[in-house]
């Protein structure tokens, strides 16, 4: 089969399926801006979903689906494209529909950043034939600095991420009334799995656990060899990236040092430099598979030169590629958290943790100004309580900042601590 059949199948094949079988996400895509529209995020959280339910808006304003060009790049049968090859979409789908104007297409090109070039390929259809443009792609290098600038702020840019404890709660029919005991106890024992099981949708929408792992573990092991190890070129052996990268999950709510990880490795005999590891460090953020958020500090020097915290793009994926012992219901609480408060950050705004004497675990800066301080445990009790509230109080002096909580699992309330009001927060019902 040539390559313009293959684009004409897949084409067709996908206007059979419209209007596609979706459940909501809390994100959605405008569709009728006339604009680039891009999506990035992790590996299989549901960008392509998002670009399928945006499909479903089309069709439900009248679109009809002989307008719609969905092409998905993810497929092994492009694996041998070039960026030469681009212009086939456009010849496959004039023959398809010869009468057919391109500036009345919606065209959708699903994980488009796996075929070198594709930037001057969107760049020439938007400029002469389509306006309608969407696509999606698992690295935060989505956009050149020559797209960019080529097309001035043109590009509305989204980001997605695995499900919201309220969208695994749709994804799961769960609608229990948490004012309820009975629903509330639901809701509970709802978000004990979404801590275990994590939010990657079609984990979610999988019944045996073992599958859950299994589809996890695969997710994990596509990251590591074809987004990290193929995309970046990495020599070195998959054992010794797969050790490094379990290592800053197991660290997972601490500072990570890769000096540390870096000894470690080599009183093993794994060879790696320590200047590789910090650029598989950045290449697992330019994935999403991690996030990282440094100190505080008014310095910006000393802010690059202190260990900063890692997250993962899902909790359920730490689970999965650590079990057993990863099981922690407080590091994956915080993560939930972390997950949480990065999908409400605006382009200026920023997550911090803070460590002085004590510590904080996140310092929210929205513009130029500490607009929240947040500890985050699974249970407050006698045990902790000093510890955690000292390190709000602690950061809030430093930082002039008043609105302080405490995430747990199950209490709710608001205590005053050495005269600061502490909001005391359940997890599962914010």
């Amino acid at each position: 089969m040539s390559l313009r059949q293959t684009f004409q199948s897949v084409i067709s094949l996908h206007q059979v399926e419209l209007p596609y079988d979706l459940i909501e996400r809390d994100l959605s895509l405008p569709v009728h801006k006339g604009n680039i529209v891009t999506v990035t995020g992790v590996r299989r959280c549901g960008k392509s979903s998002l670009l399928k339910l945006a499909i479903n808006k089309l069709l439900a304003s009248g679109v009809p689906r002989e307008r719609i060009l969905y092409v998905g790049f993810d497929d092994e049968r492009f694996d041998l494209m070039e960026k030469g090859d681009f212009d086939v979409i456009l010849q496959a789908y004039r023959e398809m529909f010869p009468g057919q104007s391109l500036k009345e297409v919606y065209m959708f090109f699903d994980e488009i950043q796996l075929i070198k070039g594709w930037e001057l390929f969107v760049l020439r259809v938007y400029k002469d034939y389509c306006k309608n443009i969407f696509i999606t792609g698992s690295t935060a290098e989505m956009l050149s600095g020559e797209m960019a600038s080529a097309l001035r702020g043109y590009p509305d840019e989204y980001k997605e991420q695995v499900l919201s404890f309220k969208e695994y709660l749709r994804f799961r029919s769960i609608n229990d009334n948490p004012f309820t005991e009975d629903g509330a106890a639901m809701l509970r024992q709802a978000f004990k799995e979404y801590c275990l099981e994590g939010g990657y949708p079609k984990v979610v929408l999988t019944g045996e656990q073992s599958e859950k792992t299994k589809l996890l573990q695969s997710y994990f092991n596509t990251m590591l060899f074809r987004d990290m190890i193929e995309h970046y070129g990495i020599r070195s052996a998959p054992s010794v990236v797969r050790y490094f990268l379990k290592r800053v999950m197991e660290n997972l709510s601490k500072p990570t040092s890769v000096n540390k990880i870096f000894n470690e490795l080599k009183s093993a005999g794994m060879k790696a430099s320590k200047d590789s590891l910090y650029e598989w460090l950045d290449d697992a953020c330019r994935i999403f598979l991690f996030h990282r958020v440094p100190c505080f500090t008014q310095s910006v020097s000393k802010e690059n030169a202190m260990p900063s915290k890692y997250y993962i793009a899902d909790a359920g994926l730490r689970n999965a590629v650590l079990s057993p012992q990863s099981r922690d219901e407080g590091k994956a609480l915080e993560n939930i958290v972390f997950m949480m408060l990065n999908s409400t950050l605006g382009e200026e705004d920023r997550l911090f943790f803070y460590k002085g004497n004590r510590e904080c675990d996140f310092v929210v800066q929205r513009r130029e100004e500490v607009s929240e301080l947040i500890q985050v445990c699974w249970e407050l009790d006698d045990a902790n309580k000093d510890r955690e509230l000292e390190g709000l109080l602690e950061a809030s002096k430093k930082t002039g900042c008043k609105n302080c909580s405490v995430i747990t699992f199950d209490r709710q309330e608001t205590i005053l601590y050495k005269g600061l009001p502490v909001k005391i927060q359940s997890a599962w019902r914010l």
